[in-house]
């Protein structure tokens, strides 16, 4: 790359500077990625000037940049370099003068960091500043006057101001020129420290009669390309005899002194000693530093060389200070030293916790080692007073990781869980080694977002319920519950009942689930006598990706219901034949007769069976056994006892309500079957009579009933052929001829034809009878003509009962008589 560059003095040149990349790439044990980069750019290049290819110098792609939003991290207030994410390069942002910048320090260098986000990268970038010759060198003071006594001997010393040179290197300041030379010749003293010192010499004597005044021209010349150079005008003004000049104790002195000492205190003294006498051994002393502050901190007393403060200082602004002292007497001769002034480091600084990336949520199955958050330490002491020692608070699945330069990552050591804990704040603190130690500290928030690593568990192993039989459909049994430590969406549980059949039927057709609230209802109505108990499983599964979930097994019982009554199995009910149990005459107290067998296909108490004797042509000759339902004669049996014995035995339940049935028992009290079969006949007779009966009336319903809906039918038939009819005459074009039957007459006068249909019913009393009677509709079918319309035909209903009125002459009734049972049309 090429820079031009114009001097204060001189011409425009150009030259010809190389940059040089330096990139060293190392991986850190903290899981970021730690490179250096190194450019060499000159001082004053304009805003925009290219640093830089960043990218590929740390072999990174541009949208790398762009996607981790990577940005510079100065510790500085300043930012003299800018990133162009788009392009992957580093750009001049303001203006760098390297002598505002570091002063007369080199190696010139801006340091910075590069940080990326996703993963966290940390890249450090030294760009380094060379100096340009862009600065003369200058002279505090313009002008500068002696007085030398004219017995000033050969060889004498005149300390002159040296010039300072901003610049740096072959641009710093390299020579000095004196002119005339008649008089004075220029002694260059080159100090340990780079400095040079000048002093006049006397190399002829001075006569004060001669030439009273001399003017010389001190000239101080740089080594840059092209060559710049300040003056200094030097007016010598010739004294009397001055012979003896003053003489410093020590050429170098030095102090020590704390920062921040307040002002006033004294530093040093220095003394020096003049051999004349009067005016003449007369010193003062004063400092000659220029271009710096020193005089802005220090003060030297004329008359004793006591050096005190009078300003502020710092140790991490200025490690040191090199005082140039003159001692002068009034005569005009002059000596010099200097004093070096160590400033002593004071643990004055905190550290500073800068944050350089953190993340606000980490995932809970992070791996370990990954980085949360990087972070700068800073602390301006130096020693024991800047060495710093950071630490989190105990026990967190957290640690810090140091890298180089002071800087940290807060990486997880060990697994998280967000159900344990869903945030932490972690406590980072950095105390120094000093005395007394000062520390700082920052605190860091941090979410744990959740992960679906939890399955829903059931608050029971198992259920069991019960439900008691003849239910109704839809019915709510019980309710399962599953809980699931994950966390909204992954949290949410919902319920699955799982396939599976009960006695070959698919478990759906006999219970539902409700997805959301684990409610379980009863799709149909169950039967104990047919299914007692079943079981299913239910699948409680959360809303996760992928979805977790677990099961369990529920048992359903059916409780009984006293639904179903006593079922009678002996005696047997035959519809055709009567069976009676017999009972000898000569039988004794306590005689078997027989025994009512019963069975209830109920459960429990509900099928528990008590007989009791209900209706008896004897009670006092029978009794029946309430739990067993043996029926035993409890007296003697005697002639005068009836032969024909009717038991009426009712066997109940013990539910509740109780269910019953009876059963009649017919008992023959004889000793022979002649006597038994001549008894029982009549019982045959009226059996059959009445066999009869009943299927004649059964038939009779049954014809009636035909009858009926065939003449709904009939009457359903007419109404439609005659609304049909209607219809015809209202959509013909030809004219209407009213017809007019033999009972019309205009009962109204206005011109209003109306034509009753009258039907009348024709009904039966008695279903038993053929005698008819009949009956007026409670409706009449009226076809009126309106003569405002001609054509238009218009039905109502008149609300009149033909029972109420006489016929009129306009009516025509149609009857229709039938053998009983009658119709009606």
């Amino acid at each position: 790359m090429k820079y031009k560059h114009t001097g204060p003095f001189g011409s425009i040149s150009e030259r010809t500077m190389t940059r040089q990349v330096l990139l060293f790439m190392c991986l850190l044990s903290v899981g970021t990625v730690l490179g250096q980069v190194s450019y060499t750019i000159p001082e004053e290049m304009p805003k925009g000037s290219l640093v830089g290819n960043i990218a590929h110098d740390l072999g990174l792609q541009t949208k790398r940049l762009t996607s981790g939003k990577a940005r510079i991290y100065t510790r500085g207030s300043d930012e003299y370099i800018e990133l162009n994410r788009e392009r992957g390069v580093l750009l001049v942002k303001e203006r760098i003068d390297r002598e505002a910048l570091c002063r007369q320090t080199t190696p010139c260098a801006l340091h910075f960091q590069i940080i990326l986000e996703n993963p966290m990268e940390l890249y450090t970038v030294t760009v380094q500043i060379t100096d340009i010759n862009d600065n003369a060198p200058t002279f505090e003071k313009n002008e500068m006057k002696f007085k030398i006594s004219e017995s000033a001997i050969t060889g004498a010393k005149f300390v002159l101001e040296r010039a300072v040179d901003l610049d740096v290197g072959i641009n710093d300041l390299k020579n000095y020129e004196l002119k005339p030379t008649d008089n004075f010749a220029l002694k260059v003293h080159n100090n340990a420290d780079g400095n040079k010192n000048i002093e006049m010499v006397l190399q002829k004597p001075l006569d004060r009669e001669k030439q009273e005044q001399i003017s010389l021209v001190l000239t101080a010349v740089d080594g840059g390309e092209p060559q710049m150079s300040g003056t200094m005008m030097i007016v010598i003004t010739v004294l009397d005899v001055n012979d003896n000049a003053p003489i410093f104790s020590q050429s170098t002195y030095k102090a020590t002194v704390t920062e921040n000492s307040p002002k006033g205190t004294v530093v040093a003294t220095v003394t020096a000693t003049d051999a004349d006498e009067g005016s003449n051994g007369k010193i003062s002393y004063s400092i000659t530093n220029t271009l710096d502050d020193v005089r802005k901190v220090f003060l030297v007393n004329l008359e004793n060389g006591e050096i005190s403060l009078i300003g502020n200082i710092d140790f991490e602004e200025s490690r040191s200070y090199e005082i140039n002292l003159l001692a002068s007497d009034e005569g005009g001769l002059t000596d010099s030293c200097k004093l070096i002034v160590d400033i002593q480091d004071v643990n004055d600084n905190k550290p500073e916790i800068n944050i350089l990336s953190k993340s606000s949520m980490i995932s809970e199955d992070a791996k370990l080692n990954t980085v949360v958050t990087m972070i700068n330490i800073e602390d301006k002491d130096s020693g024991e007073n800047g060495n710093v020692k950071c630490f989190i608070n105990e026990n967190m699945p957290f640690t810090l990781k140091t890298s180089t330069n002071n800087f940290y990552s807060l990486v997880t050591d060990s697994e998280l869980d967000r159900e344990t804990a869903s945030e932490y704040n972690i406590s980072v603190s950095c105390s120094d080694e000093g005395v007394p130690s000062l520390s700082s500290s920052v605190t860091l928030t941090l979410q744990i977002s959740d992960v679906n690593d939890n399955a829903p568990v059931f608050e029971r192993s198992s259920y069991e319920a019960y439900i008691v039989e003849n239910n109704t459909p839809g019915l709510s049994i019980f309710t399962v519950k599953a809980r699931d430590a994950d966390w909204n969406q992954n949290a949410r549980v919902s319920y699955i009942l799982e396939d599976s059949s009960v006695n070959g039927v698919p478990v759906s057709s006999h219970v539902s689930v409700s997805a959301d609230s684990g409610v379980i209802h009863a799709v149909r109505s169950f039967d104990y006598e047919q299914i007692k108990d079943f079981y299913f499983r239910v699948k409680a599964q959360d809303g996760g990706s992928p979805p977790l979930s677990s099961n369990v097994t529920v048992k359903i019982l059916i409780q009984d219901q006293n639904d179903n009554p006593p079922q009678v199995l002996y005696p047997v009910q035959t519809g055709g034949s009567l069976v009676a149990e017999m009972v000898p005459r000569s039988a004794d107290v306590g005689y078997l007769v027989t025994k009512v067998v019963a069975v209830d296909v109920d459960s429990g108490q509900n099928a528990w069976l008590s007989y009791k004797l209900q209706k008896a042509t004897d009670r006092a000759l029978f009794e029946v056994g309430s739990q067993n339902g043996e029926i035993r004669t409890i007296r003697q049996v005697t002639d005068k006892d009836a032969v024909k014995q009717r038991l009426t035995v009712i066997v109940e339940d013990n539910g509740q309500p109780s269910r019953s049935a009876t059963v009649v028992v017919n008992v023959a009290v004889a000793d022979s079957f002649p006597e038994v079969l001549s008894e029982f006949t009549d019982f045959t007779h009226d059996k059959e009579y009445n066999d009869n009966l009943t299927f004649y009336l059964v038939l009779a319903l049954a014809v009636v009933s035909f009858l009926f809906i065939t003449c709904v039918v009939v009457i359903i038939s007419v109404k439609i052929y005659r609304w049909r009819q209607s219809r015809v005459l209202y959509h013909s074009n030809l004219p209407v001829i009213p017809y007019y039957p033999p009972r019309y007459s205009d009962t109204l006068g206005t011109g209003t034809l109306q034509h009753v249909y009258n039907y009348e019913v024709c009904r039966t009393t008695d279903s038993r009878k053929s005698d008819c009677k009949f009956g007026r509709a409670g409706s009449q079918n009226v076809l009126i003509m309106d003569p405002s319309s001609t054509g238009t035909m218009q039905r109502i209903q008149s609300e009149k009962s033909i029972l109420d009125e006489p016929d009129s002459p306009l009516e025509v009734s149609y009857r229709l008589f039938h053998s009983s049972p009658c119709q009606l049309f």
